[in-house]
């Protein structure tokens, strides 16, 4: 064990450490700051030694077997206690329509109106939708990739999730006040 400590680890070598940091952090092993430091000092790593420290203190990933909410692979997972698993592509793509769809429209509306005053001139106009089409896309897509990057389509899709839940939880509320007061009866917490 002591030869393979100072042999020197390659890119495949760091991405696994790194990927196992990664699922450290999934399972709440590891707060992100300290994942952060750890990463780093995985890419930098030059040795087997260096990258098994960064290991050292953390448990084996479960297997699927052992932990009652893994799923096989390939598999969706199913909602846990009513909260949709989040991820994927299907999420990543209704977060890009959310983010790109109101640059989408305006460039639309801008550039007709460029194209049907060009055609009404005779004459083709300067382009000056170039001037509301760049500087947002460029903004769009900084936060797209930064987006991405970080995780923002998962947390997206939970918090859309989160409200479609209170919205559900207070329309069911106010059907059940509505029977009541049909029925003549109180609610507990009401005045009456």
């Amino acid at each position: 064990m002591q030869r393979r400590d100072g042999m020197r680890a390659a890119d495949a070598d760091r991405q696994a450490v790194a990927d196992r940091l990664r699922a450290a952090v999934d399972e709440g092993r590891l707060d992100l700051h300290e994942y952060d430091e750890r990463l780093q000092r995985a890419y930098t790593a030059k040795t087997y030694g260096e990258l098994d420290s960064l290991l050292a203190d953390l448990p084996a990933p479960a297997a699927p077997a052992a932990s009652g909410l893994a799923v096989p692979a390939g598999a969706v997972p199913e909602a846990v206690a009513g909260v949709p698993a989040v991820g994927g592509r299907a999420v990543t793509a209704r977060w890009l329509a959310e983010v790109w769809e109101p640059w989408l429209k305006v460039v639309a509306i801008v550039v007709t109106i460029w194209a049907v005053t060009s055609l009404l001139s005779t004459d083709l106009l300067y382009f000056w939708p170039g001037w509301v089409a760049g500087p947002w896309g460029a903004v769009l897509v900084v936060r797209t990739v930064s987006g991405i990057t970080s995780g923002e389509p998962a947390r997206w899709a939970a918090e859309r999730e989160r409200r479609r839940h209170r919205k559900r939880e207070k329309r069911a509320r106010k059907q059940e006040r509505r029977a009541a007061q049909r029925d003549g009866r109180e609610l507990p917490g009401e005045l009456g």
